[in-house]
């Protein structure tokens, strides 16, 4: 049995249900809690590894429960869970310290992958503290994805992203490895969060029309050329 322990924060009965039934195998401590007023009463009376929180609740809506939550218990990760065409206002959550985002319909597999992931987050080392100028960190993270190293690109560019809320290129970055990994709905999600920030953005551009095309043919852009259409250094081969 996991000693990890899950909040689902939604006023759909229907929605509750389903993502307990999808955490069902996993073996977390599944609770629920119809609003955000509930929700917070028992994040107060006892501690919760993850929130699976809905933003759009009755009464005291999901960003403002993320706000309390960032109070209360700082080392409680939360995942947003937003309907479709809300990219916007999920990517305003990554700047208040949400840990991601997933979008209405999801599959169970989609779910329970995302869950995993930010839940086994917070057993790895503590990453490092960067100094550096974000524009040296993104060509580290082209170098890692130019030598095939898309675990370790991943891990940092959500760090970065966490970093630089504020930034279209680590989206579009991590759009890019997710595609790289055949991912196309997670990748997608990210191009669009992308131009939701800077909608003149031409990778994201030029990345969301391929991977939303009928035959995704073309290149994975990583960051805007610096050179001539016969040498662009931020393009990559999709992995199809």
């Amino acid at each position: 049995m996991s000693n990890k322990s899950v909040l689902i924060v939604d006023d759909e009965k229907n929605i509750r249900l389903t993502v307990s039934t999808a955490l069902e195998s996993m073996e977390y401590e599944i609770a629920s809690a119809v609003n955000g007023e509930e929700a917070l009463g028992m994040l107060r009376e006892r501690d919760f590894s993850l929130v699976l929180l809905d933003l759009k609740l009755p009464g005291m809506d999901g960003v403002e429960v993320l706000r309390t939550v960032r109070e209360i218990r700082p080392e409680t990760r939360v995942i947003i869970i937003t309907a479709h065409g809300t990219v916007q206002s999920a990517v305003e959550t990554l700047k208040l310290g949400a840990a991601d985002f997933i979008q209405k319909p999801f599959t169970s597999s989609e779910l329970r992958e995302i869950v995993s992931r930010v839940l086994n987050d917070i057993a790895t080392p503590a990453r490092v503290n960067y100094q550096d100028d974000p524009g040296d960190r993104f060509v580290r993270i082209n170098k890692q994805i130019d030598e095939g190293r898309l675990e370790q690109a991943e891990q940092s560019i959500r760090t970065t992203l966490s970093d630089f809320p504020e930034r279209p290129e680590p989206y579009n970055l991590l759009g890019a490895v997710l595609e790289l990994k055949s991912r196309w709905p997670e990748a997608v999600k990210f191009y669009r969060a992308a131009l939701d920030l800077d909608p003149t953005y031409k990778p994201a551009i030029t990345n969301l029309d391929r991977a939303t095309s009928f035959s995704r043919a073309g290149r994975v852009v990583l960051e805007e050329p610096l050179s001539g259409p016969d040498g662009l250094p931020g393009d990559r081969r999709p992995n199809i």
